[in-house]
């Protein structure tokens, strides 16, 4: 067992584990764990075309200002909601390298960077993003449900020319009063300036996951499934 495997966070491992085509990291979001959903799997395996592993960390447990400083299992801590959200950076850079850290043991596994999806849940998206768009070399993808990007405290410039290729799917309920649309918005406002181009998808429900949202996400997953046979 190397060094990097011994660090990682405690996580759940699901789908298929032996020579899968692509892995996927998924992070839930603040106040739940890694068990959140898993329970999709067996449902998007019904759709996905090809061998898929899933990995789903448990965020570490720590004090959240939002909450009266009550511990929890958060990826950051956050001090005001709004049409913004005021959250540590510094937190977020330690998430996002323990993220990495899950990418390296891949890698040592056999995996390309290409071949590893990030996909996260409102705290975790916001995850998913800061951590795919800084990748040192593409990624397979970002997926971010119900998520965001902590604008303007990210303001875009530690972001790799090259990550302008990435493949995101942005999927925001439009009743959502936690994660408000509008910072689906701007995220993808941000994300254009900054030369990424998204697929976006819209639903009708609040703080959640649909039925609709889970076909939608085994569609993308299919793409970049498709990209990486057609490149072989």
């Amino acid at each position: 067992m190397t060094e990097k495997t011994q660090t990682l966070l405690p996580h759940i491992l699901a789908g298929k584990r032996e020579n899968p085509q692509l892995t996927i990291i998924w992070m839930h979001g603040l106040g739940a764990d890694g068990h959140d959903f898993a329970p999709i799997v067996p449902q998007l395996e019904t759709q996905l075309k090809a061998a898929v592993k899933f990995i789903f960390p448990h965020a570490p447990i720590r004090p959240v200002t939002l909450n009266n400083g009550m511990s929890m299992p958060a990826w950051y801590d956050i001090k005001s909601i709004g049409t913004t959200r005021n959250v540590s950076m510094e937190d977020m850079e330690e998430s996002r390298k323990q993220i990495e850290a899950f990418i390296a043991a891949e890698r040592e596994k056999g995996m390309r960077d290409d071949q590893i999806l990030l996909v996260g849940f409102s705290q975790g998206g916001a995850v998913a993003y800061h951590t795919g768009l800084r990748h040192p070399t593409p990624l397979a993808g970002i997926i971010a449900l119900s998520g965001y990007i902590p604008v303007p405290c990210d303001a875009g410039d530690e972001y790799p020319p090259a990550n302008t290729i990435l493949p995101i799917l942005v999927c925001h309920g439009t009743l959502d009063p936690v994660v408000p649309p509008v910072l689906a918005d701007r995220a993808l406002e941000h994300l254009k300036k900054q030369g990424f181009s998204c697929t976006f998808k819209e639903y009708e429900m609040e703080h959640s996951v649909c039925l609709k949202e889970i076909d939608d996400i085994a569609i993308f997953i299919n793409q970049i499934l498709s990209r990486e046979h057609s490149e072989r």
